[in-house]
C-alpha cells in the first residue's frame, strides 16, 4: 500500500505573514508532487517521492523534505532548483520574486526517469505531477513513465495540462485530473457549462484515460467513470486559500486506489481532502479524521 509521486522539480518556498503584531518567515519545500504527497500521507498511506535537487536551494529542500514523513529517493541535477519569495501580510498572496529553476537536462532526466521506474514498479499507484514551468522538463518524459509503469501493473494518476498532458495521455493512463480552466487554456472545452466539459471528458478517455477527473474552482466537480458522467458535490466550507485544492483532491484519488478502493470511494476522498484543504494556510495539508467525516458528506450525482 504506496504511493509514488513523481515530483521532477520542487522549489523552495518562502512566505511572510502577519501573526498578530509578529512579522513571520515560513520556509518549506513545495511544488505540485510535494503538496501531493502530504496529503497521500495524511491519509495513511506511505510515500516515497521522486525528485531532482540542485544548488543551495536544492540543499535546504533535500534536507527539509527529509524531516518529513516521506521517503526521499532525490537526484543531483546539474543547475540550481527553483524558489518563490510570496508576501501574505496582508491576507492577501502577492509575489515578491519567482524562478521555476531551469530546464532538467538529459541526464538529470535519465537519472530520475530510472529512479521513479524502479519504486513506482514498487507501489500500487504512481502519481505523476508537473513543473512550476511548462519548459522545466521534456513532455514526452511523461509519455515513457505513463507507458513503462502502466505496463507493469502500476496504476498511474496524472495532474498536468498542456503538452504534458498530451504526454501523459498517449502512455495511458488509469485516471487523469485536470481543472476547466486548464481544458479551456488548451482548446480542450468550448466553454464552462457542464454539457462542453463533459464532452472535453468523454475526449481525454478517448486519448489514453480510463477514468477523468475535471475540477471546477467553487463548482461541482465533474467525473467520468467507466464512461458514466458524474456531478461530484464539495462540501462548503469556509476559504481560507483555495490554492492547492486540486492537488489534494488527487492526492485523495491515490490515496484510495493504492488502499484498493474503488472509484466512487476514490472520488469521495479526493473531493473531501479537496474541501478541506481550502480551510487551511498551508498546501496539501489537512488531517486524515477530518477528510473521513467530509467523506460523508460529498454527493455523487449521475448527469444524464
Amino acid at each position: 500500500m504506496t504511493v509514488t509521486v513523481f515530483a521532477p522539480a520542487p522549489q523552495l518556498t518562502v512566505t511572510i505573514e502577519q501573526q498578530a503584531g509578529d512579522v513571520e518567515l515560513h520556509v518549506h519545500p513545495g511544488s505540485q508532487g510535494i503538496w501531493q504527497a502530504r496529503m497521500v500521507v495524511a491519509l495513511g498511506v506511505p510515500v516515497t517521492v521522486c525528485i531532482t535537487a540542485g544548488g543551495e536551494t536544492g540543499d535546504i529542500i533535500r534536507r527539509l523534505l527529509e524531516q518529513e514523513d516521506l521517503t526521499v529517493r532525490p537526484v543531483a541535477r546539474e543547475s540550481g532548483s527553483g524558489w518563490y519569495v510570496h508576501d501574505r501580510r496582508d491576507g492577501s498572496r502577492s509575489t515578491i520574486a519567482e524562478h521555476p529553476g531551469a530546464a532538467l537536462v538529459r541526464h538529470d532526466l535519465d537519472e530520475l526517469c530510472t529512479l521513479t521506474l524502479a519504486e513506482g514498479l514498487q507501489s500500487e499507484v504512481s502519481l505523476l505531477s508537473g513543473a512550476a514551468g511548462p519548459d522545466v522538463i521534456d513532455p514526452d518524459v511523461y509519455r515513457r513513465l505513463a507507458a513503462d509503469l502502466g505496463a507493469h501493473g502500476s496504476k498511474v494518476v496524472a495532474d498536468l495540462s498542456g503538452d504534458h498532458l498530451d504526454a501523459a495521455l498517449a502512455g495511458g493512463l488509469t485516471v487523469v485530473k485536470v481543472s476547466h480552466e486548464e481544458l479551456l487554456d488548451d482548446g480542450r472545452a468550448a466553454d464552462d457549462s457542464v454539457e462542453a466539459l463533459v464532452e472535453a471528458a468523454h475526449k481525454l478517455r478517448d486519448e489514453g484515460a480510463e477514468q477523468v477527473l475535471i475540477s471546477r474552482a467553487d463548482q461541482p466537480a465533474l467525473a467520468l467513470v467507466d464512461d458514466k458522467p458524474l456531478l461530484v458535490t464539495l462540501p462548503a466550507l469556509q476559504v481560507v486559500d483555495h490554492r492547492g485544492a486540486g492537488d489534494s483532491m488527487t492526492a485523495g484519488v491515490a490515496a484510495v486506489l493504492a488502499r484498493g478502493g474503488d472509484m466512487e470511494e476514490a472520488l469521495r476522498t479526493g473531493a473531501a481532502a479537496g474541501a478541506l484543504n481550502v480551510t487551511r494556510h498551508g498546501l496539501g495539508t489537512g488531517r486524515g479524521e477530518a477528510v473521513e467525516q467530509l467523506i460523508k458528506r460529498v454527493e455523487l450525482t449521475p448527469l444524464d
